[in-house]
């Protein structure tokens, strides 16, 4: 049986570090001694920036984001379209394609997908807002940003069936060969769906 190496306190630290996605228990370790060596650059600071995330993070009441206003700044920003809405699962997803600026849309999060072996149904995700979003605003086309998943496109279609009676033009990403992609190395359903969704040269 591993004796305890330090005390309490740490431990704890390195139990919640060991938490973190990413991160297993000898990770946690490093990260806990680089914390606690700089103490005063890091650990503090760090302490009191999770204090204040924890007090005042919020969850967007109209798109699911996080922020610390509701609205959040992206349903806030008038640059916006509001006729172009980006559907995504997550708030990761939501920070990737903002990265990206590609889009100035904006969002909608599902909190996830469907999937019936993991007990996640309709009920359990932000498609009811999402509809009710769509029939009381202007939208005119709804984006599917979810994962090529069997899951992601099960949700995909599930959510196009309930956008079909509403008049909004519903696509999604495209999927297949990424940039600077060999086809050696994909594999079999990405290539075909690149086959599928060919386009003229």
């Amino acid at each position: 049986m591993a004796e305890r190496v330090a005390g309490p306190e740490i431990e704890r630290l390195l139990q919640l570090l060991a938490r973190l996605p990413g991160l297993g228990p000898r990770s946690a370790r490093r990260a806990a001694l680089h914390l606690i060596r700089k103490r005063e650059e890091l650990l503090g600071p760090l302490a009191e920036a999770m204090r204040i995330a924890h007090e005042r993070i919020l969850t967007c009441s109209t798109c699911g984001n996080i922020d610390t206003v509701d609205p959040c700044s992206i349903c806030r920003d008038a640059r916006r379209d509001p006729g172009i809405l980006l559907i995504v699962e997550t708030v990761s997803d939501l920070w990737a394609l903002e990265r990206a600026g590609l889009l100035a849309a904006r969002y909608h999060v599902l909190g996830g997908v469907l999937s019936p072996l993991d007990g996640v149904g309709p009920n359990d995700l932000n498609i009811a807002s999402l509809i009710e979003r769509v029939r009381e605003n202007p939208v005119r086309e709804a984006i599917l940003a979810v994962n090529a998943t069997v899951d992601g496109q099960t949700t995909a279609h599930y959510i196009a069936d309930l956008l079909a009676p509403l008049g909004v033009k519903t696509t999604r990403l495209a999927h297949g060969v990424p940039v600077g992609g060999e086809l050696d190395y994909l594999d079999e359903g990405t290539l075909a769906a690149a086959l599928e969704r060919r386009t003229a040269f």
